[in-house]
């Protein structure tokens, strides 16, 4: 691949990440004062935001650390919170061309979020790495530099507000989910139908009783298989 081609996803990436990055810098914001309860510095606060990339991952390691919890307890309650991960690893892996080489697919993998993965499976045909590569220069470091500023406010900020900032994960959500729900009918359906199981299963006692991580696996694998069954891709939109 040429640097013009490379050069046009990628810029395509920096600017779909950017509203992304925006609202990974507000949530972050909220983290990072509830990091800064445990004593964390802002330049820890940076790195670990910068290697770890899931916002329910991060503040269930604050908390595991505001409580005294051992290594080995953080770890697994990271674990399960991120566990929804391996399941989009999975499902990314079919957007990725056969060509497509072992470090780019280990780069990719690496920043693998709710909301970019949403930006690489509605990509049109195979992923392009540059793309992602786009949107990762700018949604890391403002989720990162979110975190370190919010350590270095700590509780400056009313409780109301912080609370408020946190709210703009679910506007990302929707400026993911919106584009491809007006022209597609089956996105559409399965949307509709995730935003109702999801509700369900946070009021049936059986369900609700199941860590929120373990939830969205099942609910995962439930919704995708409905999807796959009752609405199959056609054989020439499953590649480009």
């Amino acid at each position: 691949m040429n640097k013009s081609q490379r050069y046009k996803p990628f810029l395509k990436g920096l600017r779909d990440g950017l509203p992304i990055g925006a609202g990974y810098f507000a949530v972050a914001f909220g983290l990072g004062i509830a990091a800064q309860q445990t004593g964390m510095t802002p330049l820890q606060g940076f790195l670990m935001s910068f290697f770890n990339h899931a916002s329910a991952g991060e503040y269930a390691g604050v908390s595991a650390i505001r409580t005294g919890a051992t290594y080995l307890e953080t770890a697994l309650l990271i674990l399960i919170a991120n566990a929804r991960y391996l399941l989009m690893s999975a499902a990314l892996s079919q957007k990725l061309s056969p060509k497509l080489g072992f470090l780019h697919r280990i780069l990719i993998g690496f920043d693998i979020t709710d909301e970019l993965f949403g930006l690489a499976i509605a990509y049109p045909g195979f992923l392009d790495p540059f793309y992602m590569y786009g949107a990762f220069l700018t949604t890391t470091p403002l989720w990162a530099a979110g975190t370190a500023t919010g350590i270095a406010a700590g509780n400056i900020l009313p409780e109301i507000v912080v609370h408020s900032l946190s709210a703009a994960i679910y506007g990302m959500f929707i400026a993911v989910i919106i584009p491809p729900c007006r022209t597609n009918r089956n996105i559409t359906i399965v949307v509709l139908l995730s935003f109702a199981l999801s509700w369900l299963s946070s009021v049936i006692p059986v369900f609700a009783s199941v860590s929120e991580g373990f939830r969205v696996i099942i609910l995962t694998l439930v919704i995708s298989s409905l999807a796959a069954l009752f609405m199959p891709l056609p054989e020439e939109d499953v590649r480009p």
